[in-house]
């Protein structure tokens, strides 16, 4: 593309730092989205809608409330925050590591809402059969329930990491706009329309983001398709 060889070292540090950011946090927050899921999926107990409520949360609440609420938690002095400073020397707050946590928690319910839907449209009666065969229920989960719902489970993935890219509100909040550190695309484009002159930097920027994005969401197109395949072989 003829618009690369413009990046400036800011803005390659930038999309590397959000990459950086993105990939870590769908990876760590991936096996909390499937454990949620499939507990809203098949799980049956009070206090089900109360956990459907707080997982979507993010998505109604304004970013800079998320990103607030995460600084009084993870903050150096909030209790979860000066606990894991204290005995783990874990710092989060101000550190592309509260990025990536800011970025996962507000793609947390994108993710869980699409692993759901996967999980529920699993036949049942397929994991009942495995039951009583004599699998344990990890066994069932891993060999039944997760391939018949890779689609879904792919889809939650790339939905989390494109939200990871695009997140700003609860980042900025959090850990602020630190050059290297913490200032992602989003962040270093809304530098930009504040910078007098700035404008072309952050159009070239943006159609970085949005490159990035139609990427992710054609490769999970492509892999998805791939997977209903070997899906529907091992139903059939």
């Amino acid at each position: 593309m003829d618009f690369l060889p413009t990046l400036t070292p800011e803005q390659l540090t930038a999309i590397n730092l959000s990459l950086r950011i993105g990939f870590t946090a769908t990876l760590c927050s991936l096996p909390f989205a499937v454990l949620v899921a499939f507990v809203l999926a098949r799980g049956n107990f009070p206090g089900k809608t109360l956990l459907d409520a707080v997982v979507h949360l993010p998505l109604v609440l304004p970013p800079v409330v998320t990103g607030l609420l995460l600084l009084l938690l993870f903050g150096r002095r909030g209790p979860i925050g000066a606990f894991l400073y204290e005995h783990f020397n874990i710092t989060f707050a101000f550190r592309w590591t509260g990025a990536a946590l800011a970025a996962g928690v507000m793609g947390f319910p994108l993710m869980v809402r699409a692993i759901r839907l996967s999980i529920e449209a699993v036949d049942p009666r397929l994991e009942q059969a495995a039951a009583t065969l004599g699998a344990p229920p990890l066994a069932v989960f891993f060999l039944v329930t997760a391939p018949l719902a890779a689609p879904g489970l792919l889809a939650g993935a790339v939905l989390g990491f494109a939200k990871a890219l695009g997140e700003f509100g609860a980042t900025i909040t959090f850990v602020s706009n630190i050059p290297g550190e913490t200032r992602t695309i989003p962040a270093e484009i809304y530098l930009l329309t504040q910078t007098p002159g700035g404008d072309q930097d952050a159009i070239v920027m943006s159609a970085v983001a949005a490159a990035l994005a139609i990427g992710a969401l054609v490769v999970s197109e492509f892999l998805a398709k791939r997977m209903k395949i070997e899906t529907r072989g091992l139903s059939s």
